[in-house]
C-alpha cells in the first residue's frame, strides 16, 4: 500500500487492490495554500468539521465520506474510529475530534485528526498495534513538538509521519517537522511526498519519517 501526503493533514492512502482514501480535505486559502489532491478517490475521511479538514465538495470522484463514529469494512480497507477532543478541556474551547484507525493490506494506520490532549492508557489501548501513526506536532491549535513526542512514546508505532505543522505553505502554526524530530535517533527526511510500505518490512526501531508536501519543487 501508499500513502502520499497531500499537505496539512491530508494523505492519500492507496491499498493494493486500488481502493483510495483521503484523509481530512483541506479548504484552499492565502492561509494554506498546499495543491489540493487531483485524483478520484473511493473514500473521504473527516475528523472534524473545520474548513482546513472538511472540505468534501473539493475532492475528485463519488467517494463516500466518514464522520464520527465508524466501524466498517470497506471493500479491502476496514475503518473504525475512536472520539477524543480538539484541545485540552474536553471540547470547551475548540470541540470534538475523531481519531480514525485503518488495516489496509494489514498495516494498522493511525490518523489522529486535530488530537489536542494526551491520551489516556485506555485510549491507548483502543488505539492499539499501529504501525503507521499519522500525528499532528505543530501547536496552537492541535498537540506542540513535545506533546507529539510524548504521544508517539505512547502509542509506539513502527513509522511516525508528522501532520499539521508549519510550512512554508502553511505558515500560521507553531512547531516545524524539523521541532519535531529535533534530539530523537531513527529520522529520516524522504525526497518523496508518497512512500510504499508493506507488513513484513516496518522498522523494528520506531522511526520518524518526514514527506515532502505534494507539488513541493
Amino acid at each position: 500500500m501508499k500513502i502520499k501526503w497531500i499537505g496539512h493533514s491530508c494523505f492519500l492512502i492507496t491499498s493494493d487492490k486500488g481502493v483510495k482514501i483521503l484523509t481530512d480535505p483541506f479548504k484552499r486559502d492565502s492561509h494554506l495554500s498546499y495543491p489540493r489532491a487531483a485524483e478520484s478517490v473511493d473514500i473521504v475521511t473527516v475528523s472534524h468539521d473545520h474548513p482546513d479538514h472538511n472540505d468534501v465538495d473539493s475532492v475528485v470522484g463519488r467517494p463516500a465520506v466518514l464522520k464520527g463514529h465508524v466501524q466498517k469494512v470497506m471493500q479491502d480497507v476496514v475503518i473504525r474510529t475512536m472520539s477524543t477532543w480538539h484541545d485540552e478541556f474536553k471540547g470547551k474551547e475548540k470541540g470534538a475530534n475523531t481519531v480514525f484507525i485503518f488495516n489496509v493490506d494489514t498495516v494498522n494506520i493511525c490518523h489522529l485528526g486535530d488530537l489536542g490532549h494526551q491520551l489516556s492508557s485506555a485510549e491507548v489501548k483502543t488505539i492499539g498495534k499501529i504501525d503507521v501513526l499519522l500525528i499532528p506536532a505543530g501547536g496552537l491549535f492541535t498537540l506542540d513538538a513535545n506533546a507529539a513526542s510524548m504521544v508517539c512514546d505512547d502509542i509506539k508505532p513502527h513509522v511516525a509521519i508528522p501532520m499539521h505543522y508549519k510550512t512554508d505553505q502553511c505558515q500560521w502554526l507553531k512547531n516545524t517537522a524539523d521541532d519535531f524530530a529535533k534530539g530523537k535517533k531513527h529520522v529520516k527526511k524522504l525526497d518523496s511526498d508518497e512512500v510504499e510500505i508493506s507488513a513484513g518490512e516496518m522498522p523494528e526501531t520506531g522511526e520518524i519519517w518526514i514527506l515532502r508536501y505534494s507539488g513541493q519543487a
